[in-house]
């Protein structure tokens, strides 16, 4: 006993450092793991590691010598490249979201599986984020601040054909509507299929850098997809639908409750 205290007593500060390091390290992850970014990191973390061991293998000096030594140039390349996912970083800190989820509860859930199946059955296109835990405030800037309650009556008014907002994105904060008509990144992926729409591709264009949960209605067909983490899952039914919802957004409370 007397032998651990000691052991303790003497690296404390490394254990507290560790696990300071540890967080650090793995609320950079959870904030890149549902985005386009994370591939990146990956792939680059991947070749580093491969030439090093390349070059400790076959015992070349110059090109380790120069892999250690760009590091620094590394990193600096690194913050540029994620910058904006540093950026959504900081303003989730800024916001409390970092230690908080923004998943909806069973009732909105229900709303939006109702208000879904009624833009469908009407043939009125529509592109629904939802947001989660990265904040989706540069979108809402591009388009039209509503801030308004969550209803099935004024979704299906907004992406009427003859209303101003229809063109767009409309964004969810938990149960209120905060912007319409708003722009969101087109994906550059080549292996999609032909027939997914320009909402389709600024869906999973959107998921790619952020964990929002993205809702798409096809104008020409009705068709009700879901997209996130740059993942696109199509020809949902309501109850299917519903069950998909719940399982994305539904609580932790919500799932007290029988």
């Amino acid at each position: 006993m007397n032998s651990l205290l000691s052991l303790l007593n003497e690296h404390w500060r490394d254990a507290l450092e560790i696990a300071l390091s540890w967080f650090g390290l793995y609320q950079i992850w959870r904030r890149l793991r549902e985005t386009r970014s994370i591939r990146i990191l990956t792939g680059i973390g991947i070749g580093v590691v491969s030439v090093l061991l390349v070059s400790e293998l076959l015992q070349l000096p110059v090109l380790d010598w120069l892999l250690r030594n760009m590091a620094a140039l590394g990193l600096f390349a690194l913050v540029v490249i994620f910058q904006p996912e540093l950026r959504r970083a900081a303003a989730a800190l800024g916001n409390n979201q970092l230690f908080s989820s923004a998943q909806q509860n069973r009732e909105t859930v229900e709303v939006l599986a109702e208000l879904t199946f009624d833009l469908a059955n009407r043939e009125l296109g529509a592109l629904i984020a939802i947001e989660q835990d990265v904040p989706l405030d540069p979108w809402v800037e591009s388009g039209v601040k509503l801030d308004s309650i969550l209803s099935v009556e004024l979704v299906v008014s907004i992406f009427h054909p003859k209303t101003p907002l229809h063109d767009g994105g409309l964004i969810i904060r938990q149960d209120r509507l905060v912007a319409g008509a708003c722009i969101f990144p087109v994906t550059d992926r080549t292996d999609l299929d032909r027939n997914l729409g320009l909402r389709h591709r600024a869906s999973l264009g959107l998921t790619e850098e952020t964990d929002a949960v993205v809702i798409v209605v096809s104008e020409e067909t009705g068709v009700v997809s879901l997209c996130r983490g740059g993942e696109i899952e199509r020809n949902f039914d309501p109850e299917t639908f519903r069950a998909r919802l719940h399982a994305l957004l539904s609580t932790k409370e919500d799932d007290k409750h029988p």
